[in-house]
């Protein structure tokens, strides 16, 4: 890829403010959980279950006070209205978003208006006469409740200053209240959730298969599900090693100028993008698997796709290995049988990291397959000198700060959409790599009772207290939380080895494009195919001194140097191999 300085300096010009933003991104995250998190507490401090709906007036008025509003007849109208029959949790997170909690500023401002000495305090009389005859009316008792309230209240005045310190005190105090009632529940939830399992063999295998289907590997006889188990040996690695025939016919299709720059920054931002992460896993084979994705677009524009590794690291100090990691896609049409694969093009534009492709794609399907040679992604010989420690603590244990790190990484690399949430399609492609199992929906439900959820996705504290609730229930027995590490690719000193993330991005100029993950496993021939026919038509012939229908075909990048043999006779093309430059 020898494109000119003017090119690449200009190429991904875009991706630079997106990587800025990641942090804030990550903050926005935080916040939203936070957010979520206090709607849980409170609502869990008026129900038994965030599954349980609000089914008064009186009731809805009441989870808003626990929340830390003070809702007028006229905002409880508003959401209960004569058509309303029931209001469920993420209702009542909506409503919350809509009224913000009254600051001690407006309550200041509001008193302020009826002082008029701004002496800080109103007449028993005039806050009668105020509050029975204005607005929303209060009975006399209700009155009397204020006025005999003696933090606030002496010789016939109301101190408003003082009330609206008292009335956020109180406030933040039902808060922690609620948090720390959530905290206590959940782990009691833990804890009757591992009693459970152990006294009873036939509800332990119910809450596994529904609820974490994971922890199935600890209660059945049967060897632990070792990851690449679910694979046959027809799929090939995501970096060939080994010939591989390939009789498919393939068009290349949609020019693409390798030199050509790929997208200008002002343009990326009129243009419509999608976004997705994924990662490559290295199998203990050495075989490389990674997600695949489709691709739709709803009429003909040009597209630019690109693709670049990511760091997950959350510990400071400890960088990620696989920045460095060669990354490439390729663009395959989908047509009704794989017999005639048109290849579309593969990402030849780079910049540091990032590798792109820019071109024009028809309205349609699309497969695109991320591909890495494997030369700088493979098993590492370090030998370790520190095995990690999970958790801490006698008695009740504790997960230590680098499981926490460890969990809250992975979390990153299975939210494949990037919105700070676990979907039952992301959580289940973790669930099919640690334990070959799919979690249904009715199990879905059962997590949604017990676990932090927004509009059914899983939150990363409901994440996390899933998989702390299984380190709760192993006690010293560590060897499964061990295998779901290894399996998303950490070692025994919790350093991410086998595992490399990455991040796709594409941007459409005349549509809005929708890119979906769709598996988790290895190339297969569909990727052979397409590199086969990629270097046959891109890189440069040369026939075989012995005889003349064998043609050796050589593609050559800044990043890597890829050889096939081709035979005339028998229209077969074979990998011979590939290296990074």
């Amino acid at each position: 890829m020898a494109g000119s300085q003017e090119s690449n300096a200009s190429l991904f010009s875009d991706q630079t403010p997106s990587q800025e933003s990641s942090q804030a991104k990550r903050s926005q995250n935080y916040e939203e959980e936070t957010f979520y998190k206090n709607c849980r507490a409170a609502y869990l401090a008026v129900f038994k279950s965030s599954l349980e709906n609000i089914k008064s007036k009186e009731q809805l008025c009441l989870v808003l006070q626990q929340a830390g509003r003070n809702p007028s007849q006229k905002t409880v109208n508003k959401y209960w209205t004569l058509q309303t029959t029931t209001l469920n949790f993420d209702d009542f997170c909506f409503i919350l978003k809509q009224e913000e909690p009254v600051r001690k500023t407006e309550l200041l401002k509001a008193f302020a208006k009826i002082d008029v000495n701004n002496e800080g305090c109103i007449l028993h009389s005039e806050l009668y006469k105020l509050l029975t005859t204005r607005g929303e009316k209060m009975t006399h008792d209700e009155v009397n409740a204020i006025t005999k309230l003696v933090e606030v209240n002496s010789d016939g005045k109301f101190d408003y200053y003082k009330f609206c310190k008292l009335y956020m005190t109180t406030n933040e105090q039902c808060l922690k209240n609620a948090l720390e009632k959530l905290e206590v529940d959940s782990k009691l939830k833990r804890q009757q959730f591992g009693s459970q399992l152990e006294t009873s063999s036939e509800l332990a295998t119910s809450l596994i298969s529904k609820t974490i289907p994971k922890t199935a590997r600890k209660t059945e006889s049967k060897p632990m599900l070792k990851r690449g188990h679910c694979k046959t040996s027809s799929q090939c690695s995501s970096a060939p090693s080994c010939k591989a025939s390939v009789s498919s016919t393939i068009s290349m299709g949609a020019s693409s100028n390798k030199h050509s720059k790929l997208i200008e920054a002002n343009a990326a931002k009129e243009w419509q993008q999608a976004q997705s992460k994924g990662c490559f896993f290295l199998e203990e084979s050495g075989e490389i698997i990674s997600h695949k994705y489709k691709l739709f677009l709803s009429q003909r524009s040009t597209v630019c796709i690109t693709i670049n590794p990511v760091n997950l690291c959350q510990m400071e100090g400890k960088p990620s290995p696989w920045l460095v990691v060669d990354t490439a896609l390729y663009i395959l049409k989908e047509n009704e049988t794989e017999e005639n694969i048109q290849l579309v093009g593969f990402t030849e534009l780079r910049n540091k990291e990032v590798f792109g492709w820019r071109g024009e794609l028809e309205g349609g399907v699309y497969w695109v397959i991320p591909f890495t040679t494997g030369c700088r992604f493979r098993k590492s010989k370090k030998q370790i000198r520190r095995e990690a420690k999970l958790v801490h603590g006698d008695g009740e244990f504790t997960a230590t700060k680098e499981f926490r790190a460890a969990l809250s990484e992975i979390f990153e690399m299975i939210d494949l959409d990037g919105n700070g949430f676990l979907s039952l399609e992301e959580n289940n492609f973790f669930e099919m790599r640690t334990s070959g199992e799919k979690c249904d929906e009715e199990a879905w439900a059962i997590c949604k009772e017990n676990f932090d959820m927004k509009n059914n996705e899983l939150t990363r504290q409901g994440f996390m207290d899933l998989n702390l609730m299984e380190a709760s229930q192993q006690g010293r027995d560590l060897s499964s939380l061990w295998m779901t590490l290894r399996s998303m690719g950490y070692n025994k000193a919790l350093e991410l080895t086998e595992a490399c993330p990455f991040s796709i991005r594409v941007y459409a100029e005349k549509c809005k494009p929708r890119i979906q993950p769709v598996c988790l496993e290895a190339g297969g021939e569909q990727l052979k195919t397409a590199i086969c026919m990629s270097v046959a038509n891109k890189g440069d012939a040369k026939p075989m001194d012995a005889s003349e229908n064998i043609v050796i075909y050589t593609y050559k990048s800044d990043t890597r140097i890829t050889s096939v043999i081709g035979n005339k006779v028998l229209y077969e093309i074979y990998i011979t191999g590939t290296a990074l430059t």
